[in-house]
């Protein structure tokens, strides 16, 4: 096989990886929640790139046709997206929400905050 083949295959790992790597590696909430969004991309391209045969029609049964693609990753993927533009909308509330109590939506100087104030209050 071509590496034509695989290019959805090595665009969904470049993608998962970038996504993870902003997650893991940046402090800044904003920034992670861009990576989390481009790590789900990843995986609507795994889910959605094997479920499209070439030559394949919709599931509707005609003499004509004799290659049908399966519409249920179609289906899926469009859930996980509605359900992936929630969780960003949530996620981007949290950090408002964050960024009025702390001051910053940096996670190093917030946990440096709570943690000064949680030895301040005596709670552990």
């Amino acid at each position: 096989m071509s590496f034509a083949a695989y290019f959805t295959y090595v665009v969904t790992y470049l993608l998962m990886t970038a996504g993870l790597f902003i997650v893991i590696a940046r402090g800044n909430l904003i920034k992670k929640l861009i990576g989390l969004g481009i790590f789900q991309s990843s995986v609507y391209l795994l889910y959605i790139g094997p479920a499209k045969l070439i030559g394949g029609t919709a599931p509707i049964l005609a003499s004509s046709y004799t290659v049908y693609s399966n519409p249920l990753p179609h289906v899926l993927i469009l859930t996980a997206i509605v359900v992936g533009v929630a969780t960003l909308a949530l996620g981007l509330a949290l950090v408002v929400r964050i960024r009025e109590a702390y001051g910053s939506i940096e996670e190093d100087e917030v946990l440096a905050e709570d943690k000064a104030n949680t030895s301040t209050t005596g709670h552990a």
